[in-house]
């Protein structure tokens, strides 16, 4: 064994060698310790994140289900345009002023709606932004040539919906616009995304999940400089589900043009055995295909504007006027205070607790059939008095008055109005008096009927008695048995006849049509014109048809206004429906 200055020199060397070796042990637990905490605790996390950075998903939106009348004609379908994005994970503050500048130069596109879009496009999920839609082909041309300066930015392929007939049947169809965040908060675990369109009104709202389709994409993988390196996988976006509708394109047209001589109206045109719509059309309307991709500031202010375009008259109330002369007639039939063959004596005024009310001719004793012939109000308020409000409000309610139809739109329609003693009590405070009676009889009052509603209501004349649930889209028909006499169907039927064969619709009494039967009306609305009603329906003997004409406050009396446009659609329903032609099915 050795001493001395050599053994010291041993003896350090074994002590730097034990400090060396725990360093690096310490260095190597350090490391093992990051190791596991970022590949055992953090591990998927990590992963995810290098993902998100080396994997993009690239979606694509579905095509949405194309709308189509009974015949498979196009109402509704989609079309392709291409749109300017950013993403901003890519685009920071920094960076955003130098490319918009740029974009702007390369798309020719101000930089200022450059930067509103990106501003008002922000959100917390990190999505890329819309900065322009419809971009011209040479716009894209020119972003594609420069590409590769203008990093972050994107032009890709967008869905937008299309109507390739404009205005026709806007308030059926509907339209489509762009999900808010508050909705993709809501719908995000259905599968939508922030870049979806979804349906507003109508058809597109109603039928939303059966239209919309299933989103697709693929998965790349990218650089550093977000170059698509190859393609990791891909899913076929799901086409949505055609639709087949029950309006008939020929006849809405037809119901379109119509209405284009009332500032204000509907037209309402149904299978009176089915309840299928075969045409329905409200004024003033609007084109979709604004907000296709959204419609400007000077578009807007027109679409709110006091006439409410985007209002479905077919589905608001409005006082029937001499059309519910048929409820009154029913209403003294039905309760047994009359029968087919009474008479009543008319006269140019009623008077009655010291008050007269006027008429538009005396035709000495009358019937109901030819009551209704010439509208004769004298008729109608005796009948009135006679039976008395509840049977005058229980007919109403019997022939589908006071409540909705049933049809698909439901978020839309209005139950009308029935004024009686409960409701007159209730809001006007105010107990009923005989002159509510009189003047409910011919259709004036608190009473509001929907267009939709009289189409029912003279559905179940020409059906026979059945009140049919209307409907837009093929289903088994849905009807419910009002229970009407056989007397008091061949009164009405006999009457509608009448008005327009010796009546106040005689312009329908037209060789080149079938034989028509029908109402006018006349409702007062003052200070404002008078609205116009013409309700009918042809061939009189086995019905096909009812149409229902309204136009609001158009000024003029029902046969004047309304009549002419029922005859303009049954030209079009019953072209070469005479002997030895075919007519329409």
């Amino acid at each position: 064994m050795a001493f001395g200055p050599a053994a010291s020199r041993h003896t350090g060397m074994g002590r730097q060698s034990a400090l060396l070796l725990a360093v690096v042990l310490l260095c190597s637990g350090a490391m093992v310790a990051r190791l596991a905490w970022l590949q055992l605790l953090h591990g998927a996390e990590n992963r995810a994140r290098a993902d998100e950075n080396r994997i993009r998903l690239l979606p694509r939106n579905p095509i949405r289900g194309r709308l189509l009348d009974r015949h498979g004609q196009v109402l509704a379908t989609s079309r392709l345009t291409y749109n300017l994005y950013i993403q901003p994970r890519e685009v920071g503050d920094a960076q955003w002023p130098a490319l918009r500048d740029r974009l702007a130069t390369v798309v020719g596109l101000p930089a200022s709606q450059l930067e509103a879009r990106r501003r008002s496009g922000a959100n917390a999920e990190g999505f890329r932004i819309a900065l322009a839609s419809g971009l011209k082909s040479e716009q894209v041309l020119r972003f594609r040539e420069q590409a590769a300066g203008l990093q972050g930015a994107e032009v890709d392929v967008d869905i937008l919906r299309s109507y390739p007939h404009g205005r026709l049947a806007a308030h059926v169809l509907g339209y489509t616009s762009g999900i808010t965040e508050e909705e993709y908060t809501q719908l995000q675990p259905k599968g939508y995304r922030i870049q979806d369109r979804v349906g507003r009104s109508g058809v597109e709202k109603q039928f939303e999940g059966h239209l919309r389709g299933e989103w697709g994409g693929q998965q790349v993988e990218v650089n550093a400089a977000g170059q698509v390196q190859r393609i990791i996988g891909e899913k076929s976006a799901k086409a949505g589900k055609d639709l087949r509708l029950t309006l008939d394109l020929a006849l809405q047209q037809a119901a379109e043009r119509a209405l284009d001589g009332v500032r204000k109206g509907a037209i309402v045109a149904l299978d009176p055995q089915t309840g299928a719509i075969r045409a329905l059309a409200s004024r003033p309307t609007f084109d979709p295909n604004v907000f296709s991709p959204a419609p400007s500031s000077s578009q807007w202010s027109s679409l709110n504007s006091p006439d409410a375009p985007l209002l479905n008259r077919a589905f608001q109330g409005f006082p029937p006027a001499s059309t519910f002369k048929i409820v009154t007639s029913v209403a003294g039939l039905e309760s047994g205070r009359y029968t087919a063959d009474s008479k009543v004596m008319t006269m140019n005024s009623f008077c009655y607790a010291g008050l007269c009310y006027g008429d538009h001719g005396a035709h000495g004793a009358i019937g109901f059939p030819f009551a209704l012939a010439v509208s004769s109000n004298t008729f109608y308020y005796q009948v009135g008095l006679k039976v008395g409000p509840d049977e005058l409000f229980k007919a109403a309610r019997r022939m589908g008055y006071g409540q909705v139809t049933g049809i698909e739109l439901v978020e839309e329609e209005t139950p009308g109005l029935l004024g009686d003693q409960a409701w007159k009590q209730e809001v006007l405070g105010e107990g009923w008096t005989p002159v509510d009676t009189i003047t409910s009889a011919i259709g004036q009052g608190a009473l509001q009927v929907t267009p939709i509603q009289m189409a029912r209501l003279y559905a179940a004349v020409a059906n026979g008695g059945w009140l049919v649930t209307p409907h837009l889209v093929e289903r088994p028909t849905k009807r419910t048995w009002i229970g009407l006499k056989p007397a008091t169907l061949q009164v009405l039927r006999d009457g509608l006849r009448q008005v327009v064969t010796v009546g106040t619709a005689k312009l329908l009494n037209d060789p080149n049509l079938p034989p028509v039967a029908g109402k006018t009306g006349t409702g007062e609305d003052p200070p404002r014109p008078d609205h116009a009603w013409f309700g009918g329906y042809a061939p009189a003997d086995k019905p096909t048809l009812v149409i229902i004409a309204f136009g609001e406050n158009s000024g003029g009396y029902g046969g004047t206004v309304a009549a002419p446009m029922v005859k303009a659609l049954m030209n079009t329903w019953f072209r070469g429906s005479l002997p030895g032609q075919a007519p329409q099915s």
